[in-house]
């Protein structure tokens, strides 16, 4: 690591506990996300993540190749990261894990500093060399559960007694 880094950049962080401090962080520092693999299927939880994000003021770009030029919620569609003309603040990844060592390296060479992983995917040296670069790295969680948790949008009921979380477990 570099020693020019924050202090908390420097931090280890354990991806299977992260803290609410952490996500909370994250989310705050979010205003424009790239939302890689977004379709413009409206049963599909890319969509639902999309339009719920984009009602508690972010900014979602879609990045799907298949439907590049085209419009999703309102937002033109990238076919990959590097065709936003824009700086984005987090890449949302809805895709399989054998797809996110290209994804962190085009977020890497976009200057994102926040790599996130959608529930039930993982990627442990994507992560690793996205945090190498300098980026917090979230696996195994979605961004619109998180901000609801956080925001008290979902009732606590449940949410401190870890059997509601928006981890998904491993089946068995």
């Amino acid at each position: 690591m570099n020693e020019t880094q924050a202090p908390e950049a420097r931090q280890a962080v354990d991806h299977d506990a992260y803290s609410d401090d952490y996500i909370r962080a994250i989310l705050r520092a979010s205003k424009t996300i790239a939302m890689v693999g977004a379709s413009a299927n409206w049963n599909r939880p890319s969509f639902f993540a999309m339009k719920y994000l984009q009602r508690k003021g972010f900014r979602v770009i879609p990045v799907n190749p298949r439907e590049a030029g085209k419009q999703i919620l309102g937002e033109t569609v990238y076919a990959s990261l590097g065709d936003i003309p824009e700086k984005i603040d987090m890449v949302d990844c809805f895709r399989a894990a054998d797809a996110i060592p290209a994804i962190t390296e085009e977020a890497i060479a976009i200057g994102a500093p926040i790599l996130w992983m959608q529930l039930g995917i993982r990627h442990d040296s994507a992560a690793a060399k996205a945090e190498a670069a300098g980026m917090k790295v979230v696996m195994n969680r979605c961004p619109k559960i998180e901000f609801g948790r956080l925001s008290g949008e979902i009732g606590w009921m449940g949410v401190k007694t870890k059997v509601i979380s928006s981890k998904r477990t491993k089946r068995v």
